[in-house]
């Protein structure tokens, strides 16, 4: 019995050290449609990395909207008043460059970012569900950033 017991703790230990990664670490996550190219695309599969709450301008963050995981990238923190205008992005009333998006924007404005919040789009103007129509997203919601996707293997900027 006691070799046994013996035999089985690695293998208990190897699978708790898994749980515990996936739990507070990171954990894989998957694109779920188009709102996010050319950056990333549908069924991709990224590294969400957990321990990142830092959260900078033009992070891809991954947050909780409705019992679904979005994928969407910070355009404004607590304090900024984000503004589009002849497809061009104004933070605080000054341009701001975007390399990441080649889509149309509508113009709008939105009021001040809270605090404890954050204004988020998708890199598909076009067609995505983001703080345009959902509002500003929680800091307490979003779960971590990605930097990295695993299937295919690449570094996103």
């Amino acid at each position: 019995m006691k070799k046994m017991l013996n035999e089985v703790i690695p293998y208990v230990v190897i699978i708790l050290a898994v749980i515990l990664f996936r739990l507070f670490i990171a954990t894989p996550v998957r694109v779920d449609g188009d709102s996010m190219n050319p950056t990333l695309k549908n069924n991709q599969i990224l590294l969400l990395n957990k321990m990142d709450k830092n959260y900078k301008r033009f992070d891809v963050v991954v947050f909780n909207h409705n019992g679904n995981k979005l994928v969407k990238r910070i355009i404004g923190l607590p304090g900024d008043k984000v503004t589009y205008n002849n497809d061009l992005l104004y933070i605080n009333d000054k341009l701001i460059e975007e390399n990441y998006t080649r889509k149309k924007t509508d113009d709008f404005i939105s009021d001040t970012v809270p605090v404890d919040m954050y204004f988020v789009l998708g890199d598909n103007r076009s067609n995505s569900l983001d703080s345009r129509y959902i509002g500003f997203v929680l800091k307490k919601d979003i779960e971590g950033t990605v930097n990295f996707s695993i299937i295919p293997p690449k570094k996103i900027k």
